[in-house]
């Protein structure tokens, strides 16, 4: 039986490496320190809805019929995968940063220690 790859720990929420793998095929084992891919960092939602996403070829309403929601929850849910993915740039993630500072979602000081932790 096979399960399902989880790339977080349950426990801690680090990130997870793998330490052995197999071949079915062959019976082929190998052991030794591996990193998960980046598709491997999502949640099961997060997955969901990169898959709809997909279905959809990217038109924005056509995820928002899939999933009902609305378009700003479509482009937060799209803005939180390219971050999870490390698919944006540090221009970027300042500028959602400061938006979401204005927007109260964040307060100054967590603004502040994430645009410290920014390269550059």
């Amino acid at each position: 039986m096979t399960h399902e790859v989880l790339g977080q720990c349950p426990v801690c929420g680090g990130a997870l490496e793998v330490a052995r793998l197999h071949c079915p095929s062959c019976q082929t084992n190998i052991e030794g320190r591996f990193t998960l891919d980046r598709f491997a960092r999502l949640g099961r939602e997060q997955m969901q809805f990169l898959e709809t996403f997909l279905r959809a070829r990217g038109v924005i309403k056509d995820v928002e019929e899939a999933l009902g929601i609305s378009y700003p929850t479509v482009r937060s849910r799209l803005d939180e995968l390219l971050r999870t993915l490390d698919l944006v740039d540090d221009r970027e993630r300042r500028r959602t940063i400061l938006a979401d500072l204005s927007d109260g979602k964040i307060s100054s000081e967590q603004a502040m220690a994430m645009l410290a932790g920014l390269r550059g």
